[in-house]
């Protein structure tokens, strides 16, 4: 990549310092223009850009070869590729990577590293070069809307453990790597897609804590960090979002801890931005305050907006040209370093990337004994092991709705299909996340025939949906002790029903964990996990039996 900053016009210099998404499997009219007439640096890819192995791999060698002023500069192809509950790579032929908290509950950081480099290596097959992950914030809000299973915890030590663990396997393999969302979103109650959330704690709680994972993220090189639209008094006092104010990013990122990579902001579009100061104001506040790459994700009018309004901000004098080389450069810099080489060398050529693109008998190993080792075991009475061989009722909550931090899996497994392998007298009855007074009534009702009960829980925003949490109640009065609760998401589920028998955190419902979790309640393995987080006073971080 010989390309140079002084080549560059001015506009060609603004659209490098933006990511924008679009709509569709294939390039379409929205990145051709992005791309063409205004420059971008580079896509972000979501679930909607998503098919099979071949189609993404066509896809991304399409954007590379989209026609633009300076071909031999290569795009950033960028993804939310956290694992578990948030992975936008799920389908036939692509490993189903374990998420962050099932890695704290296991707690070997060799093993995060070791899925970092899995992925990895199926991210550039697929031709993608940049990662918005890890996610190194300090889960110790149990209502926490958007982070929770995100986390790798609450120990800031371990979360920095993992996270550099992540960090090293991702960068190792030749993926940009971000550590995500700078200062700390982990100790939120509100979901900044949809709103302002405010940290209020002081600088040495922020210090001891939020930071810890970041500082230890900078010594370890990560290529990126990525903002949160999280208000810090601490450090600003304005009422402003930390992605918008030069104290966060400027005076304590960069001069403060020392950090002289890429911030890229979280997207605009969220609520926490384009609510309160606008898309394009805040792409010019946040390029002002110090962030070298916007992401703008969903629509064409927003993301031109944005572009535009950075480059009125720089004719006016607002922005100085200078300020805008300074991050040019740190762009150019991080495409030399990760993504040297002619841009039709990104990813394999799509004809033959392989289905799968692991071999199962590569990854298999890897991830079953990630998943075996996360399986906690919080509380029994007296029901495990499961006797499959007499009948066994499993009450599955099936997600049915998208929204902001919930996706349904391209693949329907459930925990029975887990379970019937080791017997016949596996019954299913399937409720929605948010169960109405209709279902619980058919659940409670067939729960009569039966001695053997497992309720799979699924919370996704803070407390259990209160559906979930009425049906678990009327069944322990029905059942006393018997009923077998596994919170299959946030593992905080306990609280509102702490007179179940028999209470096990599994923080995924992929099948991996599922076969995991089949394994433990039929007493063919052993729990190992332990908590990442506390549930309670009785539960602490660590906590599990055997």
């Amino acid at each position: 990549m010989g390309l140079k900053m002084s080549k560059l016009s001015l506009e060609e210099k603004i659209g490098q310092l933006f990511i924008c998404g679009f709509h569709g499997l294939e390039a379409d009219e929205q990145i051709k223009t992005l791309t063409k007439d205004y420059h971008i640096g580079g896509m972000v890819y979501f679930r909607r850009n998503v098919e099979s192995v071949r189609q993404l791999a066509a896809l991304s060698a399409s954007l590379q070869a989209l026609p633009r002023n300076n071909p031999e500069l290569p795009l950033f192809i960028s993804i939310d590729q956290e694992g578990g509950m948030v992975a936008r790579l799920d389908h036939e032929g692509m490993s189903r990577i374990p998420g962050n908290m099932t890695l704290g509950a296991a707690g070997d950081a060799g093993l995060t590293e070791e899925a970092a480099i899995l992925a990895a290596k199926e991210m550039l097959a697929l031709g993608i070069n940049f990662n918005f992950a890890p996610c190194i914030d300090v889960n110790n809000n149990p209502s926490n809307p958007v982070i929770g299973v995100r986390s790798f915890g609450e120990d800031p030590v371990k979360v920095a453990e993992h996270g550099n663990a992540a960090i090293r396997g991702y960068q190792q393999t030749g993926v940009i790597a971000t550590a995500k969302h700078f200062p700390g979103h982990g100790d939120t109650a509100v979901d900044s897609h949809r709103g302002l959330a405010v940290v209020p704690h002081d600088k040495e709680r922020l210090s001891r804590i939020e930071l810890l994972p970041f500082r230890e993220a900078i010594s370890a090189g990560v290529d990126a960090i990525m903002t949160a639209h999280v208000i810090f008094p601490a450090f600003e006092p304005e009422e402003i979002p930390a992605t918008l104010s030069g104290r966060v990013l400027t005076d304590l990122l960069r001069d403060e801890l020392g950090y002289d990579g890429v911030i890229v902001t979280d997207c605009l579009e969220m609520h926490a931005i384009s609510k309160s100061c606008g898309i394009p104001e805040g792409a010019v506040r946040a390029i002002e305050a110090g962030a070298d790459i916007v992401l703008v994700s969903h629509t064409l009018s927003d993301q031109i907006a944005a572009i535009e309004a950075v480059r009125e901000a720089v004719l006016s004098g607002r922005l100085s040209e200078e300020r805008i080389d300074q991050s040019v450069e740190r762009v150019l810099g991080l495409k030399a370093k990760r993504l040297a080489g002619s841009a039709s060398s990104y990813g394999g050529d799509p004809a033959f990337v392989p289905v799968p693109l692991t071999p199962s008998e590569e990854s298999g190993a890897l991830l079953a004994k990630i998943a075996e080792g996360s399986v906690t075991l919080v509380k029994d009475e007296g029901n495990l092991p499961l006797n499959c061989a007499e009948p066994v009722l499993v009450i599955w909550p099936e997600l049915r709705h998208r929204t902001e931090v919930d996706e349904p899996a391209v693949h329907q497994y459930n925990l029975a299909n887990a379970l019937r392998p080791y017997g016949d007298g596996v019954v299913l009855s399937v409720i929605g996340t948010h169960p109405d007074d209709e279902e619980i009534l058919a659940a409670l009702k067939q729960s009569a025939d039966y001695e053997q009960i497992v309720v799979v829980t699924y919370t996704a925003e803070g407390e259990i949906p209160e559906g979930q949490s009425r049906l678990i109640e009327a069944l322990n009065r029905a059942h006393g002790s018997k009923v077998i609760v596994v919170s299959t998401r946030n593992p905080y589920d306990i609280n509102a029903f702490p007179d179940t028998g028999t209470y096990l955190c599994l923080y995924e419902n992929r099948s991996f964990s599922l076969d995991a979790l089949a394994k433990v309640l039929t007493g063919k393995l052993a729990p190992t996990g332990k908590l990442p987080v506390g549930l309670n006073d009785r539960y602490p971080v660590g906590y599990g039996l055997s």
